[in-house]
């Protein structure tokens, strides 16, 4: 198993960790919880770049990848509910959009190409930024406000560009970095994916 698969697994592994650390025990444990989102996090962030510096960056690891993201943000936000459902429950409505503009994307992706979405957006990244702050401030310290607000609405933006990126393609991709990449493509006007990557 290369490092970057093991990253990933990592990742897949402290998920129900964490659940069970949010379950079990609370906010007793919410610092610890914390900790361990930061760990997934950074593994997020090099097992791509590890991947591309080997040269086995693959189709196959970056969609292994998003799934795995998405198991693991599940687990977060689980936890987040867990530890202070007082707080998720006073912006249920905007939770619920985001879950369903979350659908929307795979649902969007699997009736257009037949498999799920993975386009490692600019704007996904960004959301991965505020949802770090957010959590961090809701599970840590018990505190929703503006983190969770901006969270919330960076969310939307960003599930927004990948509907648009999806419906612009002409065929399946991974990583593009924004809907005006997807443009770019469907009109057979090239740029430098792996520049990008790389940035």
């Amino acid at each position: 198993m290369t490092i970057p698969q093991q990253l990933i697994l990592f990742r897949f592994l402290i998920s129900p960790v964490i659940i069970a650390l949010a379950w079990f025990f609370g906010e007793r444990v919410n610092l610890l919880i914390v900790f361990l989102m930061v760990l997934g996090i950074l593994s997020d962030i090099f097992d791509g770049i590890i991947a591309r510096k080997m040269n086995i960056s693959s189709v196959k690891l970056r969609r292994l990848d998003s799934q795995v993201d998405l198991v693991f943000w599940l687990s977060i936000g689980l936890s987040a509910y867990l530890l202070h459902p007082e707080i998720i429950a006073e912006h249920k409505i905007y939770i619920v959009v985001l879950f369903l503009m979350e659908g929307l994307c795979y649902l969007t992706s699997f009736i257009k190409f037949g498999k799920e979405t993975c386009t490692h957006a600019f704007l996904s990244k960004i959301w991965g930024l505020t949802l770090l702050v957010c959590l961090t401030a809701l599970i840590g310290f018990g505190h929703g406000g503006i983190p969770l607000k901006l969270a919330v609405y960076w969310g939307l933006i960003s599930q927004f560009d990948v509907i648009l990126i999806i419906l612009l393609l002409p065929k399946w991709q991974s990583d593009i970095p924004s809907f005006y990449h997807a443009y770019l493509i469907r009109k057979g006007i090239p740029f430098s994916k792996s520049k990008l990557l790389n940035d």
